[in-house]
């Protein structure tokens, strides 16, 4: 499948989570240890937003991403408030730099984890459903780019929770017409730029791994030896497919069947119930 990751809060050097942590997003491309396989070598894509820009930038490569030496060079020059971050194992759609993630659209990124179950059979119907005056914006083969814009015709730039709910509801009902016993499987990351949203569910309720990084004032107290800690303010946060250190108390477990929202001031942890749309 895929890892990922997303971050928000005091602009960070990119490559301080995808590159420099013992378990970083790039080590998990060559060795993941949580994921369906160990090897994400299908291409990898970065997105990241400049204040004052509501469009966020993209760099994406079809290469693993251990061996793209562009991906260094900006990691290692690039700060952000807000970013996401993704290597692909393909479900068998081709290796191609559309295919890649995260997926953008105006000032929205997506990035999922996952599979659609018998893709081939129900895509027809779910790309049906797309909203036409999105349906330009589909440019890939993915099975996460059209649940992108399956939650962005069922309203996710309005609200995104409802949104996701009726995506999963529409897709189960789609795969269970064409006889998949399960037909969804995924963590999602979507952001407008200012809040993040995180999602992780499966039909079968054995979703893949999701884990958010406890609060800072928390971790302060618990490692007050560790230096990156005191320079980051407390609405920060990361969430990520796996987490990138074995640092005590510092990541928790996304709970099946969820979502949250990291946001200024209190974040959101709720139950994830699909609907039809």
């Amino acid at each position: 499948m895929c890892r990922w990751l997303a971050y928000s809060g005091s602009p960070l050097l990119l490559e301080n989570l995808v590159s420099k942590p013992a378990n970083s997003l790039i080590h998990q491309s060559r060795e993941s240890a949580m994921g369906a396989t160990a090897l994400n070598a299908d291409g990898f894509g970065v997105g990241w937003y400049v204040p004052g820009d509501p469009v966020p930038a993209l760099f994406r490569s079809v290469q693993p991403a251990w061996a793209d030496a562009n991906l260094g060079e900006l990691a290692r020059h690039i700060a952000s408030p807000l970013f996401l971050a993704h290597v692909r194992a393909t479900t068998g759609t081709p290796v191609q730099q559309t295919n890649c993630h995260p997926f953008r659209h105006e000032g929205w990124l997506w990035c999922h984890n996952g599979a659609v179950r018998d893709f081939t059979r129900v895509k027809r119907d779910l790309v049906l459903a797309i909203d036409p005056e999105l349906f330009p914006g589909l440019v890939g083969s993915t099975d996460s780019e059209v649940l992108f814009h399956l939650a962005l015709t069922f309203g996710l730039r309005e609200d995104p929770v409802p949104a996701v709910e009726a995506m999963i509801g529409f897709v189960e009902q789609v795969g269970r017409a064409h006889g998949v016993e399960h037909p969804l499987q995924m963590t999602v990351a979507t952001t407008d730029g200012t809040r993040l949203w995180a999602f992780r569910y499966s039909s079968e309720h054995d979703s893949r791994t999701l884990f958010y990084s406890a609060d800072v004032a928390t971790l302060r107290r618990l490692h007050p030896e560790v230096e990156a800690l005191r320079t980051v303010s407390d609405e920060t946060r990361v969430v990520v497919s796996e987490p990138l250190s074995d640092l005590a108390g510092a990541w928790v477990e996304v709970p099946e069947s969820s979502y949250g929202i990291v946001e200024a001031g209190q974040d959101v942890l709720g139950p994830l119930v699909p609907r039809l749309p």
